[in-house]
């Protein structure tokens, strides 16, 4: 019994049926390729996570790229031969000879335009769309291709081996991936700049140590404890921090960390007479913690002890400053001032593309404000960083090129640099057409 399939030279139309058919195929896994792949597999996990099936099948298909590549592949190169091959025959049998060149013509128009621009277009506009769309039928293809699919990658596998190559990824870790895909959001206007630098400083925390964000020891505001209590609670009452340590002989001699609350509860408790205070019992044990700490330990330690304070000692337990719970939040959102901060004078813009800079304010902040990218591995602050660079302590009035930037010493008290004109190269015409449109 002869079947009919529609196929001949005598019946060009239902040909002709049979390659639209194929061409959708075509369509349909080169749509499938770009949509699996270009997926966002967060957005893949969290549909999987509230029981999506058709997300949970294209996550899995997604686990194995070299097989799900292949199968994508394999099919589309078969309907695409098939489709090639009808039409040719064809043509053939109506032009002859001529029917080659009108094939190739023909089948090329149609697979580039139909078989893979319109459908990978739509599909890189709508990946996860088409990927929940496709799982279901690609995982059913691939079930059926499944031995070709694997005789096909373990000859890709040999012969790259044969050559010296292999299929290893560059290994990213995870937070640069993540920087890498903010600062595209931020290109793409979906985020701003301040929410990249705060989800940055996050990623930050585990690199960063106390050492480079604490309040050094001469910045401290510490208290002796050896003075009479009435002159200590005038000193407590004019400071603007609710937290003072108290030193006793020698300023680096820490006792204890007098609480502007508690003492005010022990002065109500004496009706205010503070010559019958007794500090010994209001003050609380100071904390020491190591410069070297990462801020993500030190979070997670003044969360388990509930405080806000600690002292910072180095190698030697020396003194060297102290860290707050808000200085590592601000290292994450950003300078945090309250109605009794006083205004500190750190970065002053010139107008002219330079910047009058303290000496004390830290490189981190300075790359995050101006989006530099100033080594911070040997120095915390810009005078330290000249410092570094410049192998001495300069005088006032010597400039230095470092990183593209001129430092020109302004100021220097004693060993110390104290103010700085900072002078970054001109920005590129490119950067300045990308502000204007980032701005407009």
């Amino acid at each position: 019994m002869d079947v009919d399939l529609g196929i001949g030279f005598d019946n060009p139309l239902g040909t002709a049926l049979i390659v639209v058919g194929l061409l959708v195929c075509s369509a349909f896994f080169s749509s499938s390729e770009t949509g699996l792949t270009a997926a966002s597999k967060a957005l893949l996990h969290h549909l999987e996570r509230i029981g999506n099936r058709r997300a949970r099948i294209a996550s899995r298909l997604r686990e194995n790229q070299n097989r799900l590549l292949g199968g994508l592949m394999i099919g589309n190169n078969l309907v695409n031969i098939l489709a090639s091959s009808l039409t040719t025959s064809v043509l053939v049998h109506s032009f002859g000879d001529a029917g080659v060149a009108y094939a190739t013509v023909v089948v090329t128009v149609l697979v580039v335009i139909f078989g893979e621009v319109l459908p990978k277009t739509y599909a890189i506009n709508y990946p996860e769309r088409v990927a929940l769309f496709a799982a279901p039928l690609i995982n059913w293809v691939l079930t059926v291709l499944g031995p070709l699919v694997t005789v096909v990658d373990f000859l890709a596998t040999t012969m790259l081996r044969l050559v010296g190559s292999g299929r290893k990824r560059n290994q990213v870790s995870a937070a640069q991936e993540l920087r890498s895909s903010f600062d595209l959001k931020v290109k793409e206007g979906v985020l701003v700049k301040h929410e990249r630098d705060m989800m940055g400083s996050i990623l930050a925390l585990g690199d960063v140590t106390i050492a480079d964000v604490m309040v050094h020891r001469k910045a401290m505001v510490t208290l002796d404890a050896g003075r009479p209590a009435r002159a200590l609670v005038a000193q407590v009452l004019a400071m603007p921090h609710t937290r003072l340590p108290l030193w006793r002989d020698t300023p680096d001699n820490i006792v204890g960390v007098l609480h502007a609350k508690d003492l005010l509860r022990a002065l109500a408790a004496v009706e205010f007479d503070a010559d019958r205070l007794d500090l010994d019992r209001i003050m609380v044990e100071p904390w020491f913690v190591p410069d070297t700490t990462r801020l993500a330990d030190q979070l997670t330690a003044f969360r388990q002890r509930r405080a806000h304070f600690a002292l910072v000692v180095d190698e030697y337990g020396t003194l060297m400053g102290l860290i707050t719970l808000e200085d590592i939040i601000e290292e994450i959102v950003g300078e945090i001032d309250d109605e009794h901060d006083k205004p500190v004078l750190g970065v002053k813009d010139q107008g002219d593309g330079s910047y009058l800079v303290d000496g004390t304010v830290t490189i981190r902040d300075l790359n995050r404000q101006f989006d530099w990218d100033l080594p911070d591995d040997e120095a915390t602050t810009v005078a330290g960083l000249v410092i570094h660079e410049a192998r001495m302590i300069p005088q006032a009035g010597q400039s230095f090129v470092f990183h593209g930037v001129r430092f020109e010493i302004l100021r220097r008290q004693r060993n110390q640099i104290t103010q700085l004109r900072l002078t970054p190269p001109p920005p590129r015409r490119g950067d300045e057409d990308d502000e204007t449109d980032s701005s407009s």
